[in-house]
């Protein structure tokens, strides 16, 4: 056996060798250190109770805050719940998976996996952010899976890393919470913003631009930064049985009649109609907009229709919902953090602290940076824009700007807080079935990107 040192290397090896040392280095750094999701809410709520109490809130009122924060989101949270946990479903289904698959078998080099997963992911997150959740680990998973079989060297955590970058194009997608609420008749601000249209937000030129060019720097960053000592799928045995079809393609005991209408098409066909009339009378009787309720029944009826019977629809709610777990936790433990902000002044101090530097042109990059902080402590931009919404408005009239550049800005700061907290890795992970730590340090490479570009993007370009 021989063995290669630096000596021996080429210029040309050492080099790339050097280089790539950095992304290794912040991996493994960040996995050692790097706590879980529930250990970081429990820092961040000792962190905010020390803030609140040294800007003078008495002991009573900062408690007060952590209780009415901590059950405030039951409602929300079983509709994020559901957003997941259907979309995951969505993500089981034949057709789904062997459009994933069919994508997967494309590439034939390093750079056109990298391609590939970025599109597909991208374009999944462009439509839905729960999808986006539900089917970018399944995307990395087939598409690392596909370039081992060919031989291509593609590192599979670092591959989960680049989906979940490519994921952040959601915030200006047609499921973005923010753009979609201020475009709703009645919203909390349209006595000071009106309505905002989406042309003037994710249609924006300057939210086209960004889209469009992250996308495009994400795959070179994927390509030029891929772990030379790469880990494959097939070190990650739970990752690659997390994508085996487990649900029977039809009865396999005696043909009773109950079996017979778990597998029968037609026991389902009511309730497909019955959802389908829910849609018809929600957008067109009522001419209601596209919101969360809605967006979960259109899950839910595509789920049934591609799923095609409740013995496959049942086993693929019973694999989500185990997997569904951060969300029906953290959201609680994450909204009595969001409650110390809310309901104390720690929120408008963090705000005042950035007033003294806050101009036209340092306005979209402190709002990024405040956003990315608050979204440590509320894992949602809906529920995000709701507590920061006013005062953001109210800061971009102040510096002479549009209150959608704040919004837009705000959407950058959420999405960074989302790669830089462990709170949607876990859920990631989770469906990947591997350990979230192993790929978080290679999400800040992305978080970094979106930082950079999203801050560009929303001060100098129109919007």
């Amino acid at each position: 056996m021989t063995t290669t040192n630096k000596s021996q290397m080429s210029e040309p090896e050492a080099r790339t060798t050097n280089s790539m040392a950095w992304v290794e280095r912040l991996a493994a750094f960040t996995e050692r250190v790097v706590p879980d999701a529930i250990s970081t809410s429990i820092l961040l709520m000792v962190a905010l109770i020390a803030v609140s109490l040294g800007i003078g809130t008495p002991m009573s009122v900062t408690m007060d805050a952590y209780y009415r924060g901590l059950w405030s989101l039951l409602a929300f949270t079983m509709q994020m719940t559901l957003i997941l946990v259907l979309s995951l479903i969505l993500g089981a289904t034949p057709f789904f998976k062997q459009l994933i698959v069919s994508l997967s078998r494309l590439p034939r080099s390093v750079p056109q996996v990298v391609t590939g997963a970025v599109l597909t992911s991208g374009a999944i997150a462009y439509l839905n952010w729960g999808l986006s959740v539900a089917l970018g680990p399944v995307v990395a998973i087939h598409f690392c899976r596909q370039a081992e079989a060919k031989g291509l060297r593609i590192d599979f955590l670092f591959m989960m890393a680049i989906v979940a970058g490519a994921g952040a194009i959601w915030q200006f997608g047609l499921s973005g919470s923010a753009p979609l609420l201020m475009a709703t008749p009645g919203h909390f601000l349209e006595s000071t913003t009106g309505i905002m249209p989406l042309s003037t937000t994710i249609w924006a030129p300057a939210t086209i631009v960004l889209v469009v060019s992250f996308l495009i720097v994400t795959i070179i960053a994927g390509v030029i930064w891929m772990p030379k000592k790469v880990r494959p799928i097939s070190e990650f045995a739970d990752a690659e049985a997390s994508v085996v079809e487990s649900a029977p393609e039809g009865p396999t005991g005696p043909r009773t009649t109950a079996i017979w209408m778990e597998h029968s098409r037609w026991v389902v066909a009511p309730l497909i109609l019955m959802l389908l009339a829910w849609l018809y009378v929600h957008f067109a009787v009522k001419q209601l907009s596209l919101d969360i309720n809605s967006m979960n029944t259109i899950l839910l009826t595509l789920g049934v229709i591609l799923h095609g019977n409740i013995a496959r629809f049942t086993n693929a709610v019973r694999e989500a919902v185990g997997l569904a777990w951060p969300i029906v936790l953290l959201y609680h433990l994450y909204a009595g953090v969001a409650g110390l902000i809310q309901f104390t002044p720690v929120g408008g101090f963090m705000v005042s602290v950035f007033d003294p530097i806050m101009t036209p042109y340092t306005f979209p990059v402190l709002i990024v940076l405040v956003s990315a902080l608050v979204s440590f402590f509320i894992p949602t931009s809906g529920g995000q824009w709701l507590i920061q919404g006013f005062v953001t408005v109210q800061s971009a009239q102040a510096v002479g700007h549009t209150a959608q550049r704040g919004l837009l800005a705000l959407g950058v700061g959420d999405h960074m807080g989302n790669l830089l907290t462990p709170f949607w890795a876990v859920v990631g992970a989770s469906i990947a079935r591997v350990d979230f730590r192993l790929m978080f340090g290679y999400r800040l490479i992305f978080a970094g990107i979106w930082f950079v570009m999203g801050t560009l993007a929303f001060t100098f370009l129109p919007c």
